[in-house]
């Protein structure tokens, strides 16, 4: 190639050589090029490790959580007793992909039956849990049937006597008119206020106990009914701190031990802890948890998802967790009406149980009051009901809602949640 210099014949003028600028320019283009090609090739060589890396932990871990919008259905192993998950032959689906899409159980990663069955914690049984409920009750430091006892047991009362056993009730949380009214028949009683020995004061005021807690109240949940619904919906309701979000875990503990087909909503988008804290109450015992894929998502919109998701796979209940609410916000308030109201466009709702910390008393009354109206509540869970001289609270609720307590917790095991019952509930307190 033939050098051309610029500014030849001209004095002064600079000289270019046109053959080393173009060399250079050329390798100049040929370098970026070299350098982008590797940096592409880099970056598609990690983003194939990373997702090989995601798949293959994805595989390990056989998560049965269901997403609210991933429409995934509920593996058989849900529905089945550990014994039966134990005895298959034939290992199912073990859960879902972040696609959506269920691996084949001829992939080395797929658990085995028996691994799935050794995971699962069977749940106690309902006769069971309520045999030892009973016994914990009466095992506890309660004030509140000893002071009555005692106080009774004496010869010939006074005034006095009279006034404490009033007082005992009030401490109890009985309420005033309730506790006006025990002491009036109590009074009236001839096994009372005669010469009687202490088992015929007991049995006494057992009775006007009885009467006053409703021995003969249907404290049945409405999916346990004649004709229930199916799926039979329940929304939990209550304050932060009560207990919520674990009453709704054992409850789907409850039903399971029933042999019933569980789904849990979390709908409680704001407590960023809720929906994982559900999350690990279902995977205890196989139950598939919807949720959203975002926090502060709108509850109710999980809500519609859920009772969608209970539909499809024609499950016996959904349990549908709800926010902490405090009762004097009441854009809150409306906003549980509107999560009713949406998951009925799939599902009437058969039960609103307001949980209520029990050791709270009477403090926890106005609160009841507000979520009565907001929502519509058909029955209360007592949590921590210790046996403490708190204990009263059980008639005070009910005679200010007008609906029974159907269930009741005495402490943080995963099966402390029994069904209410009077006289177990009495004679705990008074022996």
């Amino acid at each position: 190639m033939c050098g051309i210099a610029v500014g030849e014949g001209v004095p002064g003028a600079p000289s270019v050589d046109w053959d080393v600028m173009d060399m250079n320019m050329i390798l100049a283009v040929v370098g970026i090029v070299v350098v982008v090609v590797a940096l592409i090739a880099v970056s598609v060589w990690m983003q194939k490790s990373r997702k090989k890396d995601l798949d293959k932990a994805l595989d390990r871990s056989g998560a049965q959580t269901v997403g609210a919008r991933s429409g995934t259905g509920q593996p058989k192993a849900a529905f089945e007793s550990v014994a039966e998950s134990a005895a298959e032959s034939k290992p199912e689906s073990s859960g879902t992909s972040g696609t959506g899409t269920s691996e084949p159980a001829s992939e080395p990663e797929q658990p085995e039956p028996i691994k799935t069955a050794k995971a699962l914690d069977a749940p106690e049984s309902v006769g069971s849990r309520m045999t030892r409920l009973k016994a914990k009750l009466a095992g506890s430091a309660n004030p509140f049937g000893k002071a009555l006892f005692n106080i009774l047991a004496k010869d010939n009362l006074s005034e006095d006597d009279w006034q404490d056993v009033e007082d005992t009730l009030l401490l109890a949380d009985v309420g005033a008119e309730a506790s006006e009214r025990l002491v009036e028949e109590l009074r009236t009683d001839a096994r009372v206020t005669g010469k009687a020995d202490a088992s015929e004061v007991r049995a006494a005021l057992r009775d006007k106990l009885l009467d006053v807690v409703g021995r003969d109240t249907d404290r049945r949940l409405n999916a346990d009914k004649e004709g229930a619904n199916k799926p039979s919906v329940i929304i939990m309701v209550g304050v932060n701190g009560t207990g919520k979000t674990t009453t709704a875990g054992k409850l789907a503990r409850l039903f399971v031990a029933d042999g019933r087909k569980v789904v849990l909503g979390a709908a409680d988008t704001f407590r960023a802890a809720a929906a994982d804290q559900l999350e690990t109450w279902g995977a205890r015992v196989n139950v598939p948890v919807v949720r959203s894929d975002k926090d502060g998502a709108d509850p109710a919109s999980v809500a519609f998802e859920a009772s969608a998701k209970a539909k499809a796979d024609n499950a016996d209940v959904l349990i549908i967790d709800t926010a902490g609410r405090l009762q004097n916000k009441a854009n809150l308030m409306d906003e549980l009406g509107k999560i009713r109201r949406v998951t009925e466009k799939n599902l009437p709702v058969d039960e609103v149980l307001l949980v209520l910390d029990a050791t709270t008393g009477q403090n926890g009354m106005a609160q009841a009051k507000v979520f009565a109206e907001a929502i519509g509540v058909t029955g209360v869970v007592l949590s921590k009901l210790d046996g403490s001289a708190k204990g009263g609270i059980v008639v005070s609720v009910q005679k200010e809602l007008g609906v029974p307590v159907k269930l009741v917790g005495l402490g943080e095991g995963p099966d402390d949640l029994a069904p209410f019952g009077p006289e177990g509930f009495v004679d705990g307190i008074l022996d």
